[in-house]
């Protein structure tokens, strides 16, 4: 399983060539993609609110992921990571640490393209 990432999923929507890739491989490899109940619901709503191709795209990758809910343990790495990221003078967004804090709690990778986790210890990326 691979916690996906925002831009992952906003680059797939948008048809960019890399994403479109990524996820073709990992399509072919039947690998099991998750999302963070909170992120899942600010990416349907773009969806819902450009209507068209980007909502077909994220209606798709709705019922193509498990949704990984917020729970207390993920609550508490989350914070932990933010308290560690404000004391290093990088703080983190609450959406990426709830994604970030998702991956560490269950153990699983996340795709992502930018920089914004390069901060979180612990946390293995896979790139694409």
């Amino acid at each position: 399983m691979l916690c996906v990432d925002t831009t992952f999923c906003v680059e797939l929507s948008k048809g960019e060539p890399a994403a479109i890739t990524r996820a073709k491989k990992l399509d072919a490899q039947r690998e099991r993609l998750a999302v963070p109940a909170p992120f899942l619901t600010g990416f349907l709503i773009g969806g819902f609110a450009k209507g068209g191709h980007r909502l077909k795209s994220a209606l798709d990758l709705n019922s193509r992921t498990e949704v990984l809910p917020v729970n207390g343990a993920i609550a508490l790495e989350a914070a932990r990571l933010a308290g560690q990221a404000i004391q290093d003078g990088r703080p983190i967004g609450t959406l990426d640490l709830l994604i970030a804090a998702t991956a560490r709690v269950h153990h699983v990778p996340i795709i992502m393209r930018d920089r914004d986790f390069s901060a979180v210890p612990g946390l293995t990326i896979e790139t694409y």
